[in-house]
């Protein structure tokens, strides 16, 4: 007896969001959890303006899956022994940089029209 593949259903504006980088999926308990850090540690980094996370309609923070990117890059330099601010501005220097060196790669492209 064989089985039938089921194919995937159509995609929906919820399921490519949850493909989005940028949407704010994750509870403040959930992505501490997911970059094994507290809730304090994100609230630090928010008041450092690290990140800024988005707000439900409830005033709970939600955060994106860049933004726990970020928040685990700063997490290594403070457990390395950085101060959270030195590490803050560590982490907006090497974002800064990887999205200069993108848009140089960009550029040196040979553009065909």
């Amino acid at each position: 007896m064989t089985q039938e593949a089921h194919p995937l259903p159509p995609r929906t504006p919820t399921t490519d969001r949850l493909d989005d980088d940028d949407y704010p999926a994750y509870t403040m308990g959930r992505a501490a959890e997911m970059i094994g850090t507290t809730p304090g540690f994100l609230r630090a980094i928010g008041e450092a303006r690290l990140i800024t996370p988005l707000r439900s309609a409830g005033g709970h923070r939600r955060y994106s899956r860049y933004q726990l990117r970020i928040a685990a890059r700063a997490r290594e330099l403070v457990d390395a022994g950085t101060p959270i601010e030195a590490a803050c501005r560590i982490v907006i220097l090497e974002d800064q940089l990887e999205e200069a060196l993108r848009l140089n790669d960009e550029l040196r492209k040979p553009h065909t029209a």
